[in-house]
């Protein structure tokens, strides 16, 4: 593990080109991330529930005070619930 912190996530789902140039899939475990390298992996975790998914940085973003992480729809509602719209992760860097 490179490193790890906490901070707040939301979601996208609508389809557009990448950072790293692949079409967005709100299917697939992806997420945006401000400055980690493209193709990083990414734990996940919702403390309020325990539940984690690792994701691959495939964009930049969220640019909204406070968040961190955008993860796709897929990789939200895996650990968290949609309706919330966002929440308070931790994430831990496993390879950049």
């Amino acid at each position: 593990m490179l490193s790890t912190g906490t901070c707040g996530a939301s979601f996208y789902s609508e389809g557009q080109m990448t950072a790293s140039g692949e079409r967005f899939n709100p299917d697939a475990m992806t997420a945006a991330h401000k400055s980690l390298p493209l193709n990083s992996k990414v734990r996940v975790t919702n403390p309020s529930t325990g539940k984690s998914v690792t994701v691959r940085i495939n964009d930049r973003g969220p640019y909204v005070g406070g968040r961190c992480l955008d993860l796709s729809e897929a990789a939200f509602s895996a650990i968290g619930d949609i309706d919330a719209g966002s929440m308070r992760v931790k994430y831990e860097v496993l390879r950049p």
